[in-house]
């Protein structure tokens, strides 16, 4: 069983985590042979968090309950709060969870949560554009690993700017190898234009279950 954790924090870009939480926790395109998952929300603690679009999130579990294993997935979503000491502990537990061979995916301001620990000063990553984490995280040094892309995946880190949600989420299902290849590129490429000829190719994509 593999487990995806969302970290869940007060203004919480809800945009951002909709492509990839909604296809992880329904399953409706998954193949056949897809690994069962759980999904969680988890946070610094047991209260509720409100979203930036004001949604209200009672976590699920806490910091202390993410296993760190190759089955963890632990997903950051941007927020405007990532600079309050209480969210240090996720991203000690992301860092630890990177070096235990899991799964960290980062988006928008959860990546300078990041650099500003350190995790991106070797490993190939993307954010908000060139020189956003510069001007946001001091102890950023990892200039020369950065791609100017909307998604980038580096083995088991995978890092997007704030509007490259749904890019982010193509990368993390391929990651995880839940859809058949051909569904995959049809469900973004629908998404991505809208083009009806998409549609039809991802449900004639899908697997008799």
């Amino acid at each position: 069983m593999i487990t995806i954790y969302v970290y869940v924090l007060d203004t919480l870009a809800d945009w951002e985590l909709g492509p990839v939480t909604s296809e992880l926790n329904s399953g409706r395109f998954f193949k056949k042979d897809a690994a069962p998952l759980a999904l969680k929300t988890v946070s610094h603690s047991k209260e509720a968090v409100q979203t930036m679009g004001g949604m209200t999130i009672l976590p699920d579990c806490l910091i202390d309950d993410i296993r760190l294993d190759e089955k963890s997935v632990l997903l950051l979503p941007g927020a405007d709060t990532w600079n309050d000491s209480k969210h240090h502990a996720i991203i000690e537990k992301a860092s630890a969870l990177l070096a235990a061979g899991g799964t960290v995916g980062a988006i928008c301001g959860a990546t300078a949560a990041l650099a500003n620990a350190g995790l991106l000063n070797d490993r190939t990553h993307t954010s908000n554009g060139p020189g956003f984490l510069e001007m946001v995280a001091p102890t950023y040094k990892g200039q020369e690993f950065y791609i100017d892309e909307p998604a980038v995946t580096c083995n088991n880190l995978i890092t997007a700017s704030s509007t490259g949600g749904l890019q982010w989420a193509k990368q993390i299902l391929a990651h995880l190898d839940v859809f058949q290849p051909d569904t995959l590129d049809a469900w973004y490429d629908y998404l991505h234009t809208g083009n009806p000829e998409y549609f039809y190719a991802l449900m004639g994509s899908l697997p008799n279950k």
